[in-house]
């Protein structure tokens, strides 16, 4: 398959779409109702020369949201880490959960939904998809492309299927169908395109750029196994690990801080994870001589590329998560007592998306480079535990809900050729 055009600068990147949008109408589609997708919508329905539609598929969302928003714009404040803020306003034209009319005419699709929603939303948009469309994961988690390419069939060779390691920024709903904010954006979002036989309007990396702006780089690594392995994913499962597995059981009179709150231990866990994938990428370049994996890096070294500025102190990874400013005020998921205590959520997405959408994935990919993973396997047995789940039996993904996840071998990938056969 064809490969994507190289990562360009931002002034280029906006030198482009100036350029692209004087003469070419694009159509941009979000998929969601979420934060992610009140960001994506309204910043696309700000942008000139572009059509912003909505779709979502939950419930009576889409009349809800187009209910709230009425006649007027969205607008998404925009806080950034120098203590200036920003306003953005636009309208989307459509919002429906008519796959159909949302789809039809689309150059560019996000998919900004939790993982476990990707595959009704693939199998909804897979009719009415043009060639030569952009299907974005923001993030795709682990295991995107491959589903994508599953349950689209034939229609996926024909587009460009890109995929993003983490949400390049931090944002939250204020007043649902209104307004939403953005409380930090990330310096860096790597992500990887596979092209298929598509011939898209830009290239699919300065489309994105381009549609969502210059606050984050957006950057092709060149290879979709290689993000699986940098995805956000790794963070919350070990955290969450580390801060629960030797609780009393007792309530707590208040949430605990989820990054900013890592002892020692929760930071070694994490380390620990990353640095197995970084050792599944050494065996998959032994294995496969002339594959790039140098894009999945140390956990510190992610994290100093992602927050920048945002980090105090960055000499090791207890300090750089305990004073990054990004994570300021982010708590533990909790469920509160009627008696006003609290108690840990373990049915939050931290498990359950960041599980079968993420560490599962890697751990499959570890299995099929012959890379042995102590600590993964460590936090994926204590975690399915809390969700009811066996994926993992020993040191081996042959549980019986392996069929759940976006394992390669739930795909029937077997070999590190088989996956890498789909670029």
């Amino acid at each position: 398959m064809a490969k994507a055009s190289k990562s360009i600068t931002l002034e280029t990147a906006m030198e482009v779409i100036a350029s692209v949008m004087a003469n070419e109408k694009l159509v941009v589609l979000s998929c969601g109702g979420g934060n992610g997708s009140h960001v994506t919508a309204t910043i696309t329905a700000a942008r000139p020369n572009t059509e912003s539609r909505v779709l979502t598929l939950f419930a009576d969302e889409a009349e809800r949201w187009t209910k709230a928003m009425g006649n007027d714009n969205m607008e998404v404040n925009i806080a950034y880490s120098d203590g200036t803020s920003r306003e953005v306003k636009g309208k989307p034209a459509l919002i429906t959960k008519d796959p159909a009319k949302a789809v039809k005419g689309a150059d560019i699709i996000f998919i900004v939904l939790p993982a476990f929603a990707h595959t009704d939303y693939f199998k909804a948009i897979a009719p009415h998809v043009s060639p030569n469309t952009v299907i974005v994961g923001l993030p795709g988690q682990a295991g995107f492309n491959i589903n994508c390419i599953y349950e689209m069939g034939d229609t996926s060779k024909k587009c460009a299927i890109a995929n993003f390691e983490t949400l390049p920024f931090n944002c939250r709903i204020v007043e649902f169908g209104r307004k939403a904010q953005i409380i930090g954006f990330k310096g860096y979002c790597a992500g990887s395109v596979i092209m298929g036989q598509s011939k898209p309007k830009m290239a699919p990396m300065d489309m994105i750029q381009s549609i969502l702006g210059p606050d984050c780089r957006y950057d092709d690594m060149g290879n979709f196994v290689a993000i699986y392995l940098l995805a956000k994913s790794i963070c919350h499962p070990p955290l969450m690990y580390g801060r629960w597995s030797k609780w009393d059981g007792q309530p707590l009179d208040e949430a605990p801080l989820f990054y900013q709150g890592v002892d020692q231990w929760q930071a070694d866990l994490l380390e620990g994870i990353g640095d197995e994938c970084v050792a599944i990428a050494k065996d998959i370049e032994k294995k496969r001589p002339g594959t790039k994996m140098d894009a999945v890096i140390p956990m510190l070294d992610w994290m100093k590329r992602s927050y920048c500025e945002l980090i105090a102190d960055s000499s090791t990874l207890y300090h750089a998560n305990r004073t990054n400013k990004g994570y300021d005020g982010l708590r533990h998921p909790m469920i509160r007592t009627k008696e006003g205590k609290f108690l840990p959520d373990f049915s939050t997405r931290y498990l359950s998306e960041d599980i079968p959408y993420g560490l599962v994935v890697m751990k499959g990919i570890g299995e099929l480079s012959g890379t042995k993973t102590p600590v993964i396997d460590e936090v994926i047995t204590w975690c399915q535990k809390k969700l009811g789940k066996e994926y993992l039996i020993g040191s081996e993904l042959k549980g019986k809900d392996l069929v759940e996840t976006r394992a390669p071998q739930k795909y029937g990938y077997m070999t590190l050729e088989q996956l890498f056969s789909i670029m």
